[in-house]
């Protein structure tokens, strides 16, 4: 067996990974996993957030809101109305024994008024806030513009701005 460091190659492969991508941060009953945000186009003022939140508790929980030192945090839930995708402010449950995922053309978190630009590779902190599992500190992960976006089918979202 090839080894690293004294540690087995594929177990320092692990650790390398988790150290390159946000790891699970967990409070009460709930798991939040793989927050990520894409880096900001110049001259950009928002930017969404996506995350999966898992909920190993017999209760649901609800993502009530956030806060962040870059940016104002606003909960938003997609929904398609009458053909058209419409976006708003929302509390989203995380259902027991669940997962809410936030993702593009989906739910999300809003970052407002970017204090900043969102830079790829770099890391930010936020906290968000949920009704029964409280504050939970989360780490996103700027990748480039358009990673994780390639692909994606967003009905009703041409001409959106965001």
């Amino acid at each position: 067996m090839r080894r690293i460091g004294g540690l087995p190659a594929a177990l320092a492969a692990v650790a390398l990974w988790s150290a390159a991508f946000a790891g699970p941060v967990l409070a009460g009953d709930i798991a939040v996993t793989g927050a990520w945000t894409p880096a900001s186009p110049k001259g950009a003022v928002s930017g969404a957030g996506y995350f999966v939140v898992r909920n190993v508790g017999a209760i649901a929980d609800r993502l009530v809101g956030g806060s962040a030192d870059f940016a104002t945090i606003e909960i938003h839930a997609m929904a398609m109305k009458g053909g058209v995708m419409k976006m708003g402010a929302a509390a989203l449950e995380a259902p027991a024994h669940g997962e809410l995922r936030l993702q593009p053309g989906g739910s999300h978190v809003m970052f407002v008024d970017l204090k900043r630009p969102l830079k790829g590779g770099d890391r930010l902190k936020a906290t968000l806030f949920f009704e029964r599992a409280g504050a939970v500190t989360v780490d996103f992960i700027v990748k480039d513009s358009d990673a994780g976006m390639k692909g994606m089918d967003m009905p009703g979202m041409a001409g959106m701005k965001m």
